[in-house]
């Protein structure tokens, strides 16, 4: 079985999927044959955008991957862009189905990135929400938080979450240009609460190892 890397965050555009393609430049710099894994997306019109943009950068990083296509990749594909459950219409999602397309992936890989849809309590079905689909996987977990007013509240409930469910977890921020009062009103707190601060653009190297721990 591959090491499996679930990428999650406080909320939906905080840059999964750019934490995923560092993570896989990385890993693939560190030597590993790396994959990658979008479970269910959303707002799906003609082909999945960040699956396509998932398995291109994969399949440059590892020619094993050059066999699939994209719905390899994404599996389970909705045209509303909004939360599974409501794209669905509060359908039954299968996870053995989901886990079954990722047992087929990781046999080219020693590495899989899963990249998440939105945020930890995203809805899939009646029954699920996106935390479930980690502890299914029995994946560990990167959250990946906004520097946004409210990003304290947000990381620290999402982590709480995480806890709750004895998921193995890292967190790092995706600061964004337009962050500029994150060293002023939140950061402070961060850096009393925590031994370590990552950010991803600086940090990538330091998370990929403790990613593999």
């Amino acid at each position: 079985m591959a090491k499996r890397i679930f990428i999650t965050a406080t909320n939906t555009d905080i840059g999964k999927t750019h934490a995923t393609k560092l993570l896989l430049k990385k890993y693939a710099q560190m030597g590993f044959r790396v994959g990658v894994f979008k479970p269910i997306e959303t707002g799906v019109i003609t082909e999945p955008t960040d699956g396509k943009e998932l398995l291109n950068l994969a399949q440059k990083l590892n020619p094993e991957f050059q066999v699939l296509h994209v719905n390899d990749i994404v599996p389970i594909q909705f045209s509303l862009a909004a939360a599974p459950y409501v794209a669905n219409k509060a359908g039954a999602i299968n996870k053995e189905t989901l886990l079954n397309a990722l047992l087929r992936l990781e046999k080219l890989c020693d590495i899989i990135i899963i990249e998440g849809a939105g945020g930890l309590y995203v809805p899939i079905d009646k029954e699920t929400m996106m935390i479930d689909l980690i502890s299914y996987f029995k994946a560990k977990t990167l959250l990946i938080t906004h520097c946004n007013l409210g990003c304290i509240n947000d990381t620290l409930l999402s982590l709480k979450a995480l806890e709750s469910e004895n998921i193995s977890y890292e967190w790092v921020l995706n600061c964004k240009n337009l962050d500029s009062s994150f060293d002023t009103v939140s950061k402070p707190y961060f850096k009393d609460r925590f031994q370590e601060i990552f950010s991803i653009n600086d940090d990538i190297s330091k998370l990929a190892e403790k990613l593999l721990n």
